[in-house]
């Protein structure tokens, strides 16, 4: 399972919600979860109103 949180600790690099989205997909690819937990808020000022739905259809 891949979560969130684990995603933003091993990427500190990361300045924006785009960055990311991208990082999410390249994650999965990668990996090849199947399951994904969104278990803490991006703490990005640009992170929009309907980033639970954005970071999920990035990782499906």
């Amino acid at each position: 399972m891949l979560y969130l949180s684990e995603i933003l600790l091993q990427h500190h690099e990361l300045e924006n919600f785009e960055q990311l989205v991208t990082v999410i997909k390249e994650e999965v690819k990668k990996t090849g979860e199947r399951f994904f937990r969104i278990d803490v808020r991006p703490p990005y000022p640009d992170t929009p109103n309907n980033w639970e739905d954005r970071l999920e259809a990035a990782f499906y």
